[in-house]
């Protein structure tokens, strides 16, 4: 009798422990737990695609799109990898970025390598990166963010997703502080005499009014007075060299769009030849003053851009009235 009662306790017992380990199993099955100290390492986000999982403290972030970088560096973090137009980075991204990987600029970004450069976050615009978004999140979380029309709430959405909402709003404030001296200090040294901002193209020239972010830049945030006979509602025009004497300003701020191409360079070569260009008033004047077409590339569009062409217009028309 004994003996009867103690196997049927052995199977008893082994029925039990039978029982806690296909329930340790189903509990286990698919997405595996997420430690608890890791799950303190995670932060919830709102984007485009709804709340994603990221790194609570990212340190290798990949910025997509030619202005994301610059907000990055903005907030203080200066992204692993990141697409750009230029060969060389801007004047002013030099030194920040001199360990950062270069993946050129196209229509599909360069997976290969972003991968390689091992991201722990990836943040682009939904217009830009949208198409893209399933293979970059199986390569790290991606934050998909809206489409602006001002760069000011591009730099708070990735503060915000970054928890830097305090160096964000830091950063606006400083550039109105910097921006509202210059102009004073524009406003001394050029008065209501006409500035006209020109980029060279290839075989032909591109004036910007004040109906675009670049022109704006000039024209409204510096209060540098614009020539008269500029369009009210064209945000810019498209010239030729016979044009020029057209639109004949007191100060001229022209820039190459790219000092590498060929047919760009030659066109202002042929331009500083022209007996049309050395009889406008700013050339006679020696009132021109050439920015580096990579420098200016984001103008309007990014802080650091903007604070960088501001110091380069002051130094330039202060030079001048030396």
């Amino acid at each position: 009798m004994r003996q009867i009662r103690l196997g049927m306790a052995l199977r008893m017992a082994v029925v039990l422990v039978l029982v806690l380990v296909m329930a340790g199993c189903s509990e286990n099955s698919g997405q595996a737990k997420v430690p608890p100290t890791a799950e303190v390492d995670v932060r919830v986000v709102n984007s485009e695609k709804g709340e994603i999982k990221i790194p609570a403290n990212p340190t290798k972030i990949v910025g997509l799109s030619v202005v994301y970088p610059e907000f990055l560096q903005a907030l203080g973090v200066t992204p692993i990898a990141v697409q750009n137009y230029h060969a060389d980075f801007p004047t002013y991204l030099q030194e920040p970025f001199k360990n950062t990987i270069k993946m050129s600029i196209a229509e599909t970004p360069n997976f290969e390598m972003i991968l390689a450069a091992d991201p722990d976050l990836i943040l682009a615009p939904v217009w830009w990166s949208d198409k893209d978004y399933d293979q970059l999140s199986k390569i790290a979380p991606t934050v998909l963010l809206p489409q602006r029309d001002d760069w000011r709430d591009e730099l708070k959405d990735i503060g915000e997703v970054l928890g830097k909402q305090d160096i964000a709003e830091k950063v606006i404030q400083d550039l109105v502080a910097q921006e509202a001296e210059a102009k004073q200090k524009l406003d001394d040294l050029v008065g209501n005499e006409t500035v006209m901002y020109m980029m060279v193209m290839p075989n032909s020239f591109i004036l910007y009014g004040d109906q675009i972010d670049r022109g704006k830049f000039i024209h409204t945030t510096l209060g540098l007075e614009m020539i008269p006979n500029f369009p009210d509602k064209d945000p810019s025009l498209s010239i030729s060299l016979e044009k020029l004497p057209e639109y004949n300003p007191d100060h001229l701020i022209i820039q190459l769009n790219d000092e590498n191409n060929a047919e760009v360079k030659q066109t202002y070569e042929d331009m500083l030849d022209s007996p049309l260009w050395k009889n406008m008033n700013a050339v006679k004047k020696n009132q021109v003053y050439t920015m580096a077409g990579k420098d200016w590339f984001n103008l309007g569009m990014s802080p650091l851009a903007n604070s960088y062409a501001i110091n380069s217009v002051l130094k330039a028309f202060e030079g001048n009235s030396k």
